[in-house]
């Protein structure tokens, strides 16, 4: 590939390479590369969304995406951002939008990062996929890799929801069930890549699924007319979409496209599975391991996040928090959301609504700030 406009930076590190073919995690130091690029695009490209496709590839110059260059895509992005007045009567709140991302193909946010790790790898020669799965993650790397020609092998733990891993079946994956959770199906992936040469798309093991996140914020910022809300909640098992929105709304202001302060990130998990709020609680700098994690809202089952800590930094940077909430709570919320804004809520959606009532509750969040909460996943999966 030539002509591309980026290069790679450790995010602990900082160690630099070019970003050439298939890079992994950091060989220095085992940490996530971040995509750095060489130009950022001027304010007046804002102008021409206008005349573009209305899916994630819209902002491609603000994506690894070489020139002249079609992504592997199923009409992914540009979800809609929701007020939920019921939400805003409960928690007092006076403005409460969900961003609803249960509305993208293979029903969640996953597609996004997939996109665009895919479109990567695929560029590179990759032959073969494979992935760790808590689930969604799995049903998006089933469809994208059909969608390249690529087979793709999913290793998902056994307590998945069935209607997911029946959605990873569908679109071609070979499925391989384990006994435990996904940092054990992670090191089964990374054995099935080592001895096959499948390429490992595990949550920052590579640095393309972060750029597809970001679009998150990008989306955010064009819908609320390049400004930014007060606050954002976000339900975090590996952190992706938190730290790919954190890193957009610092490059968007850098290039000038919004101004002023950049919203507060909150970090959301179960009780059964909060290393995030555990360590951001014990000052921290990074996570350690959850013993036993068990929680229903299975994207949040994530007991040792890679970028554990990038997660406590854009927390810290922001003066955001990170809250716990339990399993009962959670799941009631996203009922109460469905039946009353007729938005399908998976249980991480229905964590922000719980976490959001604690935060104002506790004063970290004040009445007065617009505040946005994400349903990461369509509720019908896990049903």
């Amino acid at each position: 590939m030539t002509s591309i406009n980026w290069d790679l930076e450790c995010s602990h590190c900082s160690a630099t390479s070019s970003a050439d073919g298939l890079h992994s995690v950091c060989t220095d130091c085992g940490d996530p590369w971040l995509v750095r690029y060489h130009d950022a695009p001027s304010p007046a490209k804002k102008s021409e969304l206008a005349n573009r496709p209305w899916d994630m590839w819209r902002y491609r110059e603000w994506l690894p995406l070489a020139p002249n260059e079609s992504p592997v895509t199923l009409g992914e992005g540009m979800t809609p951002l929701l007020r939920v007045p019921s939400v805003e009567r409960l928690t007092g709140v006076r403005t409460v939008w969900v961003k609803d991302e249960g509305q993208n193909p293979c029903g969640s946010f996953k597609a996004r990062g997939l996109s665009a790790a895919v479109t990567r790898a695929v560029g590179a020669g990759v032959k073969a996929f494979t992935i760790p799965t808590a689930g969604n993650a799995g049903v998006a790397l089933a469809a994208y890799g059909t969608r390249a020609g690529v087979p793709v092998t999913v290793f998902a733990p056994r307590t998945t929801p069935d209607t997911i891993l029946r959605q990873i079946r569908l679109f071609g994956a070979e499925l391989i069930l384990l006994d435990g959770h996904i940092g054990d199906c992670g090191n089964a992936a990374r054995q099935l890549a080592s001895e096959i040469g499948a390429w490992d798309v595990s949550t920052l093991r590579e640095p393309y699924r972060i750029e597809g996140k970001k679009t998150l914020g990008l989306e955010l910022a064009e819908q609320m007319g390049w400004q930014l809300p007060d606050c954002i909640l976000y339900p975090t098992g590996g952190g992706t979409g938190l730290i790919g929105m954190w890193k957009v709304f610092r490059e968007l202001r850098d290039a000038g496209w919004v101004s002023g302060k950049l919203p507060r990130l909150f970090s959301v998990q179960a009780d059964g599975c909060a290393p995030v709020v555990k360590a951001f609680a014990q000052g921290n700098d990074a996570t350690e391991p959850w013993p036993d994690p068990q929680t229903v809202a299975s994207g949040l089952r994530v007991p040792s996040p890679l970028g554990g800590r990038i997660i406590l930094e854009a927390v810290r940077e922001t003066n955001g928090d990170a809250v716990a909430v339990s399993d009962e709570d959670l799941s009631a919320a996203s009922v109460s959301v469905a039946a009353s804004e007729g938005i399908d809520v998976c249980p991480e959606g229905g964590a922000t609504v719980v976490a959001l009532q604690k935060l104002v509750d506790q004063g970290r969040i004040a009445p007065a700030e617009s505040v946005v909460l994400f349903n990461t996943g369509a509720g019908w999966l896990y049903r």
